[in-house]
């Protein structure tokens, strides 16, 4: 007869710690062959150890993107461990990623800890960054289906890039005017930014399987407005949501005068003098002002718009998913992570 635990549906935390249990292994063997210094920057990096290569006394992320690599390799058919080269690659280069981000926006914390670059320096930061990045690639390189893999990552990172230089430039632009960020524009730098590797992983996994090009297309591009979904989450909960669930303070975004998709869209909403008026002020909001400035980008609609528009590009996701021949199981594990992710604001 079978049990009640396996009728039952499966659930997001379940999903993440399967996954994680089964590349964790690879991942740590990855690191350790690594420079001593740099391997324990990587281990700081990635949750698995203190400044000093003691055990780690908080927990390690989440590890989204290394599910969604066992996930799509399973998905298309392949056995358990065929996404875990994949997954130790995603996980390098989005490690990679945040550590350099973090120079960049002058970052001082990651995940309640100190950032890498101020436990032990910028200098010594970029260096664990480069390896991380290096590590990856020389991964998949080792893999049977290297050549493709290795295009795969290599394609993700080039829009991973491309998405953060625009996000920065952003901050630069005008809130309106001819030179004011469009909507149009937004997307494209979420895709980039956020669903690169959202996209990648699942497409890597099922591409070490051994899956048709259009399987791995779809998975992509499934990742892809996940991305898209998951930013404008982001952007809802960073003017709206509960700082200690965010980690920053709220308003955070519009303070740096960051371009968020639910200010664009008021912006161009009827009536939106007194928004414009407000955020294109020579002074600085105070938090009386930012909290006024929220106010009417809800009462313009900027805040259901962008629900509507997050809802979008989930429903896409998962009508990629449903658009190519997926082994059933993993397949339903696909949808409950990807509808988990985007679903924290919408």
């Amino acid at each position: 007869m079978t049990s009640t635990a396996l009728q039952s549906p499966p659930t997001t935390p379940r999903i993440l710690s399967r996954c994680r249990a089964l590349v964790a292994p690879a991942l740590a063997e990855a690191i350790g062959g690594l420079h001593p210094w740099v391997a324990e920057m990587a281990g700081y990096a990635l949750g698995l150890c203190e400044v000093g290569g003691a055990p780690a006394i908080r927990s390690q992320g989440k590890g989204v993107r290394q599910a969604l690599a066992v996930l799509g390799a399973e998905a298309a058919g392949g056995p358990a461990g065929a996404g875990v080269p994949g997954a130790v690659a995603v996980e390098l280069v989005h490690t990679f990623s945040l550590l350099h981000d973090d120079i960049m926006d002058g970052d001082a914390l990651r995940r309640g800890r100190p950032a890498v670059w101020k436990a032990y320096g910028t200098g010594p930061a970029v260096l664990a960054g480069d390896a991380l990045f290096a590590l990856a690639v020389e991964t998949l390189g080792a893999t049977p289906h290297a050549a493709a893999a290795v295009r795969q990552l290599t394609t993700a990172l080039s829009d991973l890039v491309r998405g953060q230089a625009d996000d920065l430039l952003f901050a630069e632009r005008p809130w309106t005017g001819p030179e004011a960020v469009g909507v149009g524009e937004y997307e494209v730098m979420a895709e980039r930014k956020t669903g690169a590797l959202l996209g990648c992983a699942p497409a890597l996994g099922a591409q070490l399987a051994g899956a048709p090009r259009e399987t791995a297309t779809a998975l992509d591009r499934a990742g892809r407005h996940l991305g898209v979904a998951f930013q404008i989450a982001d952007d809802l909960l960073g003017m709206w949501g509960d700082p200690l669930v965010m980690g920053k303070p709220v308003h955070s975004d519009l303070r740096q005068g960051k371009k968020t998709l639910p200010v664009l869209i008021a912006l161009n909403a009827p009536g939106s003098s007194a928004l414009a008026e407000l955020l294109t002020s020579p002074t600085a909001l105070d938090d009386r002002g930012l909290c006024h400035a929220a106010a009417l980008v809800e009462r313009a609609g900027g805040r259901t718009a962008a629900l509507r528009e997050a809802r979008r590009h989930l429903g896409s996701a998962h009508a990629l998913l449903a658009s190519v021949s997926l082994a059933p199981g993993p397949a339903a594990e696909l949808r409950t992570l990807l509808s988990s992710l985007a679903r924290r604001a919408i």
